[in-house]
């Protein structure tokens, strides 16, 4: 039997006594006005309402400022809106992350930063959090089977951001938290300093000590801390360990005919990941809209009686933990125990009805961010909030715990493709830029790697705050929330792709085709054909080296379920609105920005192949030269 905790001061000596802490760490759950210890689920969501029936504001007291609103939580029908006054908070800042200690790392150092060292800031945030009532919620970064005991320690009206970790991480119930419990990391939430000290920017400081990795949150946005400094967590316990957690979502496909594929799709925030996990998008009609294009107006539909059934992995963090592998392919594990999607594609009713009906009646209550939910009204995530007026808010999210999706996947699997997201621009003869990717093309692992190093933003990113343009995310796409070397995590790449040589890999626009708007519809068309072919290998007639060698193979022609999608989706330059001459001045775009993000990675550390690979490319060098280095799309 557990143990029940009902008044404050047991909560405290029962906590203390079970959990190993530095004695500072101690001191703040034994000074605090309060501390609650959530029980279960609905304890979190009612710990999330701050006492109020169907409305709560967070507010801070924050010297020389006086009262200052956070975010707002509104109790729906089917979960909390919970939003924030200023649109800056409703997006990830991408340089939100600094170090504070003096271990290796390629990122901004505190002290360089700010000017000062963060000892200072570190006691003023633990005297802050022993002035209040807070939450203590112990949970398990990266999962139950293969995670690490971690806590949260957070002001008490800040319910929302526990209950919402919790749904992504999972956390540990009061009564069931183990003797000798040892955090091996903790977040601290402390969001008026972004007033005090950070001039209102949203700033995460990780501070990585011998045996324990903190992490101070000085906002409350989810993405930077609950989301992604968790991630941080884990990348940085792979580097110590010699392994990745992949920036990816993951889906087992069965088509109709029973034939069942893996994929794995990569790639920078706004690449497709969550929609990698959607059915594939109809009209009211039935038939699927492939393209449209934006200079003649023309579109393209196929039709797909019956589409691949869908089995959810991962959503965006796929553990590649060394205990999975066992094969030539990549084994993987989803590092989460909820799925935080961004949902700003469904603006209307009927954009994705199975998505749409779990939002509306979920089996438990769920957590919306930049939704316009009204108390006792139900909340629908096609009515999202406004940054303007008319501007709707590009970053809507729904926190969705995996338990509550359909047909999701617990167990490890292997990945038989693994697929590159990019969000790509309209592209023309006139107007010339990097949307030159077709449909789909097949990589050579040592392309494959290449990409995982550039891994563009890309075009309009809905998640990230001021990014335009052709951009890098960093390396693995997942560099924003790392705190080591990038060259630690290139040959950690390396090895991996080495090290599976059974597994695939392909790359997929998002949004345009050069001048043909087709939204996410690449990677969905690219996964029913991919699932209807299996393990078959492409002829040789049925792929070409694009004319761009960065883009590895091609296709000739594209045949689903009867439908061949025109051969100007696939290569580009057959458009004419592109032409050779606007495709080699794009082409000329990405091969710069490939160049300039490579030439990073040339320090002594990096993993000889490596060097000749991204050598190959300083060098332009053909898709042959690629084939040599590391083998043919597989």
């Amino acid at each position: 039997m557990g143990i029940t905790v009902t008044k404050a001061e047991e909560a405290v000596d029962y906590f203390l006594n079970r959990v190993n802490l530095l004695q500072e760490v101690r001191e703040i759950i034994e000074k605090a006005s309060s501390i609650t210890i959530p029980e279960s689920r609905d304890h979190l969501l009612e710990i999330s309402m701050g006492g109020k029936e169907d409305w709560f504001e967070i507010v801070y007291e924050v010297p020389g400022k006086g009262r200052v609103l956070e975010g707002t939580v509104a109790k729906c029908k089917n979960g909390l809106a919970v939003n924030f006054p200023e649109p800056y908070m409703r997006r990830r800042e991408p340089d939100c992350l600094v170090v504070a200690d003096e271990g290796e790392t390629d990122k901004p150092r505190f002290k360089d930063r700010y000017g000062y060292d963060f000892d200072t800031l570190r006691k003023e945030t633990f005297e802050w959090l022993k002035g209040q009532k807070l939450i203590v919620m112990p949970f398990m970064s990266g999962g139950e089977e293969l995670g690490y005991p971690s806590l949260l320690i957070a002001p008490e009206n800040a319910g929302f951001f526990a209950t919402a970790l919790a749904d992504i991480q999972g956390f540990i119930p009061a009564n069931e938290i183990p003797e000798g419990f040892t955090p091996r990391a903790i977040v601290y939430l402390a969001p008026p300093f972004r007033h005090t000290h950070f001039n209102g920017k949203q700033v995460v400081v990780h501070n990585r000590l011998k045996n324990l990795h903190e992490l101070f949150s000085y906002n409350l946005y989810l993405g930077p801390s609950a989301k992604k400094g968790i991630y941080g967590v884990l990348l940085t316990i792979g580097e110590k360990e010699g392994w990745i957690t992949a920036h990816a979502s993951a889906v087992r496909v069965i088509t109709p005919y029973d034939n069942i594929l893996t994929i794995m799709h990569e790639g920078a925030s706004g690449g497709g990941k969550s929609e990698m996990l959607e059915q594939i998008h109809r009209e009211p009609d039935g038939r699927i809209k492939v393209a449209k294009n934006i200079v003649t107006g023309e579109e393209i539909y196929v039709d797909l009686k019956e589409a691949c059934e869908l089995q959810p992995i991962t959503d965006d963090m796929a553990s590649c933990h060394p205990a999975l592998q066992q094969g030539k392919k990549l084994v993987i594990k989803d590092a989460e125990k909820g799925w935080f999607i961004r949902v700003d594609h469904i603006n209307e009713y009927g954009t994705d009805p199975h998505f749409e009906k779990l939002c509306i009646y979920p089996p438990e209550p769920l957590i919306f961010l930049n939704i316009d939910g009204v108390p006792k009204s139900t909340c629908l995530i096609w009515e999202h909030i406004m940054d303007a007026p008319g501007k709707p808010c590009p970053n809507p999210r729904v926190i969705m715990p995996r338990r509550f999706m359909p047909n999701v996947v617990d167990e490890p699997v292997e990945v038989d493709i693994r697929s590159f997201g990019v969000r790509t621009p309209p592209t023309s003869r006139e107007k010339p830029s990097y949307g030159i990717i077709g449909m789909v093309h097949l990589l050579p692992p040592a392309l494959a790697w290449l990409w995982r190093l550039v891994a563009p933003r890309g075009h309009a990113n809905p998640s990230i705050v001021g990014a335009e343009g052709l951009e890098s995310e960093g390396v693995g796409s997942y560099w924003p929330f790392a705190t080591g070397k990038m060259v630690t995590h290139a040959n950690l790449l390396l090895e991996q792709i080495i090290n599976t040589p059974g597994t695939r890999y392909i790359l997929v626009p998002n949004q345009y085709i050069g001048v043909w708007k087709v939204g996410f519809m690449p990677e969905w068309i690219a996964r029913e054909y991919l699932a209807r072919r299996g393990s078959v290998r492409f002829r040789p007639d049925q792929i070409t080296p694009a004319r761009s060698s960065l883009l590895g193979y091609a296709l000739n022609t594209l045949k689903i379920n009867g439908n061949f999608i025109p051969k100007e989706l696939l290569q580009v330059n057959r458009q004419p609105e592109v032409g050779d001459e606007g495709y080699d001045k794009g082409a000329q775009i990405l091969n710069e920005f490939f160049k300039r993000e490579l030439k990073k990675f040339l320090v002594p550390e990096l993993n000889p192949l490596g060097r000749k690979i991204i050598e190959t490319c300083l060098e332009d060098g053909t898709l042959e030269d690629y084939i040599k280095l590391l083998g043919d799309y597989r």
